[in-house]
């Protein structure tokens, strides 16, 4: 049963240290801003900036699970 599911668990496990990545990311830039006394235009921007390469992630995993269901990749 392993090695028949062994792609599907490999592709979970990617996708939550994405999440896991992200979230310390997260983490980490709040912690260096609020010590910084960051106004909150700067705030704004580096939290867009941020959301933006995760949903970059995002929109690459439901691109790539449409194209595999359309037998393109």
């Amino acid at each position: 049963m392993l090695s028949e599911h062994l792609e599907l668990i490999e592709t979970i496990g990617l996708n939550l240290f994405f999440v896991a990545i992200f979230f310390f990311i997260g983490m980490s830039i709040h912690d260096v801003m609020n010590k910084n006394d960051v106004p909150k235009k700067g705030k704004f921007v580096v939290y867009l900036v941020l959301f933006l390469g995760c949903a970059g992630f995002i929109a690459k995993g439901v691109i790539q699970i449409i194209w595999e269901s359309n037998g393109i990749g």
